[in-house]
């Protein structure tokens, strides 16, 4: 099939039930509206699946609050629950949280259906029909899975085959074909599909892919091709063992290899890959394409200086597509071109001799295994150029935290803001904790303005660095609309976090 033939994919998105199965993640019902309204509002992926019928209250609870939300902005019917073929009790479940599709979770191999239900393909199938009368009854639209297909056509495709001769007319809307073990490959995808759709042309047929030789994108873009009609993701790739079909990495390839439409709105991926790993507690890793941290981060010189000639280093992931923007890291492999990138960006001009001096700086900091941002670099060009570059506007003139078993931690600052020097304390529940608190009270009480949210603080090793050594502190601040991000390192992390803090507030000023 050529790629003008394929038709616009849907994108169900199953975060909130497949997703929830990675191993220590657990979903609060606030939190699972919240990702739903993210998903089916700003990304405006297809459907959402949203858990599993008969799980808990708790579960109950979450499924009716996605639905209201859903039935008031007029989307109920892209909100869908995994349900069991258990007679009328999962039905019932799904109904009585207002939801209006089921996704019934029949057997797709032999081996599943004889060993693990202890049933005849007949009797199994005699059940789901006895289903499909009593959803069609609560007017439940309902949705097929063959759980364990991709053994099932490797193993028993008679069987599979009978299932759908048994099922294909009978009103089911779409059939859902999982690789459940994450067992394919993309050659396996493309015969086992092309055989499906060969065989039932008019079938809607979606694939649902696991991670687990990492080849989860790569079958989901030869099940597109072989005719799938739709495709099932997670955001960030979550799910159990080793994951689902991350939904940011499905979509480039959709757009950019197979130039398929979809409804998602890039520029939310970011965001709504942030909500989730929030949420999850599951951290994404740098480098994961399109939405890890150093993604859109060159480090060798030579890309920043093919990108100052042409964008000669620039692909179709441009980041300005996903709501992000390209960086020019700074270490010992910068070269000028890198350095002069960032400087342009920050609108500082240095003759040659001195962005010189500030790269030969960066390289030794580079060898120390720090870390230099952009942020950094007025700092580092000011430490290099004394005579030059202006001072810092905010210093930190001398600060005391205390910490004594059952008293809460305090902290005294005195800091200079433009000259002037100004002092407060403060307690609070950790030491930099404390600390913050009383620089809240400088700028609310003695300044009369606001200070940056704190929105994400993270504690790591610096890269290379021992257990012993240094700690890298990264905070994440909101200041109106704009996000800063600083680094502080030092062989303290209280200490490293207030470093982080007083770049913010030189950035800030």
């Amino acid at each position: 099939m050529g790629t003008t033939e394929l038709n616009r994919i849907e994108i169900m998105d199953s975060t909130l039930r497949d997703g929830e199965q990675t191993s220590g993640v657990s979903f609060l019902p606030h939190e699972k509206l919240m990702m739903a309204r993210m998903l089916l509002g700003d990304v405006n992926v297809d459907r959402i699946e949203v858990a599993s019928a008969r799980v808990s209250e708790g579960e109950k609870d979450a499924v009716r609050m996605v639905c209201r939300y859903a039935a008031s902005v007029g989307k109920l019917n892209r909100v869908e629950v995994l349900g069991f073929v258990d007679g009328h009790k999962s039905i019932d479940w799904i109904d009585e949280c207002g939801c209006r599709v089921m996704n019934l979770l029949a057997k797709g191999s032999l081996k599943h259906c004889t060993q693990q239900l202890k049933k005849t393909p007949e009797e199994h199938i005699d059940d789901i029909y006895r289903s499909l009368a009593y959803a069609a009854q609560k007017n439940i639209v309902v949705n097929l899975y063959l759980e364990d297909w991709s053994s099932g056509m490797k193993d028993s495709p008679d069987y599979v085959f009978q299932m759908m001769d048994a099922l294909v007319e009978s009103g089911i809307r779409r059939f859902l074909l999982p690789d459940t073990l994450g067992i394919l490959n993309p050659m396996q995808v493309t015969e086992f599909f092309g055989k499906m759709k060969e065989r039932y042309p008019s079938a809607h047929f979606d694939f649902h892919a696991h991670n687990d030789y990492d080849l989860a994108v790569g079958n989901s873009l030869a099940a597109v091709k072989a005719g799938a009609s739709g495709l099932h993701v997670t955001v960030n790739g979550l799910g159990e063992r080793c994951g689902n079909a991350p939904l940011a990495s499905v979509q480039a390839i959709l757009k950019d290899q197979l130039h398929v439409e979809t409804g998602i709105h890039e520029d939310r991926l970011g965001e709504v890959s942030r909500l989730v790993e929030g949420y999850s507690g599951i951290a994404v890793a740098p480098n994961q394409p399109i939405v890890g941290e150093n993604v859109f981060t060159q480090v060798a010189g030579v890309h920043a200086d093919g990108d100052n000639k042409d964008n000669l280093y620039c692909n179709d992931l441009v980041p300005e597509r996903f709501g992000r923007k390209r960086e020019y890291a700074l270490g010992k492999n910068s070269g000028k071109a890198n350095i002069a990138r960032n400087l342009e960006e920050l609108g500082l001009e240095l003759t040659p001799e001195q962005t010189r001096r500030v790269t030969q700086r960066i390289t030794e900091l580079g060898d120390r295994k720090e870390m230099v941002t952009q942020d950094d670099l007025p700092f580092i060009v000011s430490d290099v150029l004394k005579h030059s570059a202006p001072e810092d506007k905010v210093k930190l003139v001398s600060y005391m935290v205390s910490l004594a078993y059952g008293l809460r931690p305090m902290a005294s600052v005195k800091v200079e803001i433009d000259g002037q020097q100004y002092e407060d304390n403060a307690l609070g529940d950790g030491q930099y904790d404390a600390f913050v608190k009383a620089m809240r009270k400088i700028y609310r009480e003695r300044l009369g303005r606001t200070f940056p949210v704190l929105e994400n603080y993270a504690v790591s090793i610096p890269p290379g660095g021992r257990t012993d050594a240094l700690v890298q502190t990264v905070i994440t601040w909101r200041n109106g609309d704009k996000l800063l991000r600083t680094r502080g390192l030092d062989a303290d992390q209280t200490e490293a976090a207030i470093k982080a803090t007083i770049k913010m507030l030189n950035i800030v000023e």
